[in-house]
């Protein structure tokens, strides 16, 4: 029995040494030099805009309340709540008879002091025919020149009251005084209005064009001036989510700056045919006002920041990866302006960037254009735990 377990324990080292001759030894380094999966894009000249941005909000070119301007009953409204209406369309009709009743009347009275003047210029003529005999005194005569001149001053003053009454029944008529389109109604036929309400029969508003008020810091109101000069400036009108809602100029920057925040208010113009922009709404206004010419760009996924500021991780020719302190300027479009730190034509990765190390081997699995690229999730995981991350400059 001994012997046997004894010619066991003999077999089983013989059998662990030549597993132990046959097994390769272990290669030392091999996970440091396994490559990295990563996503590069290349380093590219081209013009770039330079963009700036900030909050507006919209209003309409021109907003009007309909309100009568005399005293009646309201007899109609003519228009319909959310019309588009053109200047000199009726919208609404006031009760007319007291108007026409004084139109009548000082029609009348004109007619009245007209006739008395006809006699009287009659009169005239005949006292002037008797004082060239002697028949009649200078007095007499006179006296009569101003009764005459009386009579034409009442008729002048008739003219006058027939025009004020003829005012007043035009304004029994109420019509559109811009084009534009209308508003929720406020108030219904039947209703007693004056001229001194302060509750309108409608708002009007004009919507093509419209405009956008926003914002800029003041450090930027020189460049915007500068650009102003040369030539027309677009002005683009987004969402928060980037949908673009118009293309417009800039017209006007307002003639002071708000001492409490440090910001100057802009205009645009937008002609808003589709009426995607309306009153009342928030919007981002972004203002073109240069273009670099042939500048380094990157994608903003490329760029880094760490404890020593912002650099890229450049894929060297021996397929190795470098990290690289940059310079960073303009962001627009996805893409970032390099100032200093590389060279058009360079490979820098744009995903994947959590898992390198300086000197990594890294195996390219995508090149992607130098566009806007999305930020790897583990990366922002890894930073989180006290990695680099990237970050928008």
């Amino acid at each position: 029995m001994l012997l046997a377990i004894a010619a066991l324990a003999v077999g089983i080292y013989v059998w662990r040494e030549n597993a132990a001759v046959a097994a390769p030894p272990p290669v030392a380094g091999a996970a440091i030099r396994a490559a990295v999966p990563v996503s590069v894009a290349s380093v590219e000249r081209r013009d770039v805009s330079v963009i700036l941005s900030g909050l507006g909000t919209v209003q309409a070119s021109q907003t009007v309340n309909i309100h009568t301007r005399v005293d009646g009953t309201l007899q109609s409204v003519t228009f319909t709540e959310g019309q588009n209406v053109k200047a000199g369309d009726v919208l609404a009709k006031l009760d007319p008879r007291l108007a026409e009743a004084a139109l009548a009347q000082a029609q009348a009275g004109k007619a009245k002091d007209e006739a008395q003047l006809r006699g009287a210029q009659a009169d005239l003529v005949r006292f002037s025919q008797l004082a060239q005999k002697d028949y009649a005194s200078k007095q007499q005569l006179d006296q009569q020149q101003a009764t005459v001149d009386q009579l034409k001053a009442s008729i002048a003053a008739d003219v006058a009251a027939i025009q004020s009454a003829q005012t007043d029944l035009d304004y029994m008529t109420i019509t559109a005084p811009v084009d534009g389109r209308m508003g929720i109604r406020q108030l219904d036929a039947g209703n007693v209005i004056h001229a001194s309400d302060s509750t309108p029969i409608a708002v009007l508003a004009t919507l093509k064009p419209i405009s956008v008020l926003f914002t800029l810091p003041e450090k930027d109101l020189a460049a915007v001036q500068q650009a102003m000069a040369a030539g027309p400036v677009t002005v683009v009108a987004t969402r928060e989510d980037g949908t673009v809602l118009g293309t417009g100029t800039l017209s006007v920057v307002d003639n002071e700056i708000d001492s409490t925040t440090g910001t100057a208010r802009l205009k645009g113009v937008f002609p808003n045919k589709d009426e995607r922009l309306w009153p009342g709404a928030f919007v981002h206004a972004s203002v073109n006002i240069a273009t670099l010419k042939d500048a380094l760009t990157v994608p903003e996924a490329a760029v880094q920041r760490g404890p020593d500021g912002l650099y890229a991780w450049v894929v060297t020719a021996d397929g190795n990866a470098v990290m690289k302190p940059i310079e960073t300027g303009q962001v627009t479009d996805g893409a970032v302006v390099v100032q200093k730190g590389l060279a058009a034509g360079d490979q820098v990765v744009t995903n994947g960037q959590y898992r390198l190390r300086p000197k990594s081997r890294v195996a390219i699995i995508a090149k992607t254009a130098n566009e806007n690229v999305a930020e790897d999730d583990a990366g922002k995981d890894t930073a989180a735990k006290g990695g680099a991350t990237s970050a928008r400059p």
